[in-house]
């Protein structure tokens, strides 16, 4: 990505810092910034079971030559989401949970300055996420992550959840650096509460202007930065807050020199105005590590005094840097262990299954999970998503690798209470998403955008795969002629009964789902947020991938195969349509 450089003049009255360098100096520093990791230490796929490229294992090579370069005034910094993602954090975080956690021992290992929590480090719950937060040695940010039952917006360092703290401090060659630390505060639309009992999380807008001005006041630094676990902009919007607010935060928030943020998953590197007329550089260097954010930042002081900082954004491709071979030695023998985990046989499966097949029609991937959710739970219908854009689980032995393709994500197994009328809303704003209302043969039957490149298209179109609800223990029919909202008409129930919109069913889905997640339960079935917990009839006190695997253990071999309770019409135009749109997405 183009380096994109600019020079901010200070006036001749900006303060002298305790300890900030005497007389005329010039003092170059270097940030590095990882994010949203998702447990991409290694540069082997434990759920594909082949070699990865990028992975903090080869970003740690490139940082150690910077380190060589800058020597003490390099700072590392990470945005959190390391928590979830590839089978290592899920053995480290519930299969050897009293073992020192991995992705700690990782983040010691590589020397981190300073810590953000992501969402997805909330996700894995109160036992492993507060031990996580124990064992990590680098400072550990939260500013907007404050105990329950505080005065809103009135948040003392006191006030931040135990083990977190708002900033940390950094002194660089006498250049004192300040980075702030907020996470997106939207956890409770997708987590249940008991996951984040005891926090709360306050908008960032507000959050940040008060702490802005609190170390303005107090500390007094030469850079201000901030490190957000949260996208630029987009997201869910309420009138309470944004889940992306980095871009709101630097235009309305006067005092960041830089931003460090992600959540999104997407590469950024852009100087953003703020409201006095300031640019802010506000910088994402994406996911799984493929690329690292770094600012070179020189700073030039006369008579004591900082007159002048020039900022380069760089965004840093690592996906084919070399190995750390002393970092791989290190971690070897947690490598092989968790090799051994994933390699463990759970079942045989008779066909080969795969999520592309669940966007056109029933698809053997997608009625799996339906048909073990209600194995499990007993429910009336089942909801369920593809977690995967283009997974495969081929035919023949099962093992546990196999399982983090079947269901990507620690959610937990829900049953809650709804109308037949929900259902169906439920259902329509999810084919809404997914796919086009066709007014001839030649539209599209997906939702794509013939205006993207193939990639951007596919791109755009994978993003929100995992909101692409199907039901089961319905039939239905979805006609993709019809207008957004009315496309969904339920025939009966799969097992013969009437299906009635006025009547109550259990509805079996994942915890992700349950709590909101997708607004498929608030915006498409209308059901007010706070509503939810009271529809809560069961869950699991696992998670659902733990269950899904103990059913396809103890039924040994599964003969997986699509059923037959829901289709796309009219077919005359959608059979070619969606062939033509496989093709688009996947190839010939």
């Amino acid at each position: 990505m183009k380096n994109i450089a600019i020079t901010v003049i200070l006036l001749l009255s900006a303060l002298t810092v305790t300890g900030a360098p005497k007389g005329n100096k010039t003092i170059k520093l270097k940030v590095i910034e990882t994010s949203d990791v998702h447990g991409h230490f290694f540069p082997w796929d434990f759920t594909e079971g082949k070699p990865l490229k990028g992975t903090l294992v080869r970003a740690n090579n490139y940082i150690n030559k910077e380190r060589k370069k800058y020597g003490s005034n390099l700072l590392l910094i990470d945005n959190g989401d390391i928590l979830q993602g590839q089978p290592c954090v899920y053995w480290t975080n519930f299969v050897m949970p009293e073992d020192e956690n991995l992705a700690a021992r990782v983040i010691n290992y590589m020397r981190y300055d300073a810590e953000t929590v992501g969402n997805h480090d909330i996700e894995p719950g109160h036992k492993v996420y507060d031990k996580w937060i124990r064992e990590v040695r680098c400072p550990l940010l939260g500013a907007n992550i404050v105990k329950e039952g505080h005065k809103y917006g009135d948040a003392k360092p006191s006030d931040i959840y135990d083990g977190l703290q708002p900033y940390s401090v950094h002194v660089k060659d006498g250049v004192k650096i300040c980075v702030i630390g907020m996470l997106t505060p939207a956890i409770p639309h997708w987590l249940n509460k008991p996951i984040w009992k005891g926090l709360e999380f306050e908008e960032m807008t507000a959050c940040a202007r008060k702490w802005i001005k609190y170390i303005k006041e107090k500390e007094k630094p030469d850079l201000i930065f901030g490190l957000f676990h949260s996208g630029l902009n987009g997201g869910i919007k309420t009138d309470e807050f944004e889940e992306d607010a980095t871009e709101a935060v630097a235009k309305e928030v006067p005092g960041f020199d830089i931003i460090f943020f992600g959540h999104d998953h997407q590469v950024h590197n852009d100087w953003i105005t703020n409201c006095e007329g300031q640019q802010v550089l506000c910088i994402d260097p994406s996911c799984f590590v493929k690329n690292v954010a770094e600012a070179e930042i020189t700073l030039t002081y006369k008579n004591g005094k900082l007159q002048k900082k020039e900022i380069k954004g760089n965004i840093v491709n690592v996906l084919d840097e070399d190995i750390d071979s002393q970092m791989m030695q290190h971690f070897d023998k947690d490598i092989q262990q968790v090799k051994n985990f994933v390699g463990q046989k759970v079942g045989e499966f008779k066909q080969s299954i795969y999520t592309r097949e669940s966007f056109f029609g029933n698809s053997a991937f997608t009625d799996l999970i339906h048909s073990l959710q209600l194995q499990i739970s007993k429910a009336d219908i089942s909801f369920a998503a593809p977690l995967a854009f283009n997974s495969v689980i081929n035919a023949g032995e099962v093992k546990m690798a196999d399982m983090f393709k079947l269901y990507r994500f620690e959610n937990l197994m829900f049953v809650l209470r709804l109308t037949g009328e929900e259902i169906r809303k439920h259902l329509e704003f999810s084919y809404d998403m997914w796919t086009n209302t066709m007014t001839s043969p030649n539209d599209h039957a997906l939702r794509l955008n013939d205006a993207s490149t193939s990639d951007q298209q596919r791109t755009g179109f994978q993003y929100y795969t995992f909101n692409f609800d199907s039901a089961s223990g319905i039939d239905y029919e979805v006609d993709l002629t019809k207008p957004d909202g009315q496309k969904v008409r339920i025939l009966r129930m799969s097992n013969g009964e009437p299906f009635d919109e006025s009547k109550w069913y259990k509805v079996v889905m994942s915890s992700y789902r349950a709590n909101g997640g997708g607004e498929l339960l608030t915006k498409g079935a209308g059901i007010a947020r706070e509503e939810l917990e009271s529809r809560v009839v069961w869950h699991t006190p696992l998670d659902l991938r733990h269950y899904l695997t103990e059913e396809i253990r103890s039924q040994g071999v599964i003969d997986p195969k699509p059923a037959s309770n829901w289709r796309f019409i009219p077919e005359e135009w959608v059979k070619p349509a969606l062939e033509r749109d496989r093709i688009k997405l996947f190839g010939k």
